[in-house]
């Protein structure tokens, strides 16, 4: 297969061509630009929160994706990199990984993209309940302890679990907003989800929360 040929091929196919090795597929998503002319007044928003634990299995647009993962914690103020939601200390402490049918990507805030850390379906690890495995999306809340070291070891984990809470209730805000279901939980087994994730010791599974359209909608 001559360069032209190979170029082609990659470009049809999403591989990248380097002479006649061909590279793994590729593993970063860019996300579109989150919309911010869209959803319901606040208050109306709070008015329509609430948990849901029935969610039809229909994917979310990528757009829907994007504009999910900015409310939760993406980058409002791009001089200094903070977030939507409050960090404390501003350690930025807690990652975002997003499980999917087709895999388990890591949200990069900063460059607003998802990166595949994981090409299996690990919904159903995610939570005790059925209609994990159903949802399109299961977002698990990661703790970085290695970003903690200003705070005192024995406060880390509270100050890990607040700023979680922060994150789910914005995500409970934007599907309110955008008549979405959500729920967030925490009856789910660490150990093997750890281990599926492939997380360092020095990760804490913090909490997970499901998103889908609400079923029979």
């Amino acid at each position: 297969m001559n360069k032209t040929k190979c170029l082609i091929f990659a470009l049809i196919t999403g591989f990248m061509v380097s002479g006649n090795v061909y590279a793994q597929e590729l593993t970063s998503i860019q996300l579109p630009p989150p919309q911010m002319n869209k959803g319901k007044p606040v208050m109306e928003a709070l008015k329509n929160r609430e948990s849901r634990r029935e969610f039809s299995a229909e994917d979310l647009p990528l757009q829907t994706l994007s504009d999910l993962l900015w409310a939760a914690s993406g980058v409002n103020r791009p001089e200094s990199g903070k977030r939507t939601a409050p960090s404390t200390m501003d350690m930025r402490e807690i990652d975002i990984y997003v499980a999917k049918a087709e895999g388990l990507y890591l949200y990069d805030a900063g460059k607003h993209a998802l990166s595949l850390t994981l090409k299996q379906d690990i919904r159903a690890l995610t939570g005790k309940q059925t209609f994990v495995q159903e949802a399109p999306v299961n977002l698990i809340f990661v703790a970085n302890l290695g970003k903690m070291e200003q705070a005192a070891a024995e406060q880390r984990m509270f100050y890990a679990a607040t700023d979680t809470g922060f994150i789910s209730e914005n995500v409970y805000l934007y599907c309110a907003s955008e008549g979405l279901a959500t729920v967030v939980r925490g009856w789910f087994d660490e150990t093997p989800l750890a281990k599926a994730m492939k997380l360092r010791d020095n990760q804490k599974i913090i909490l997970t929360q499901t998103v889908g359209y609400p079923k029979n909608r």
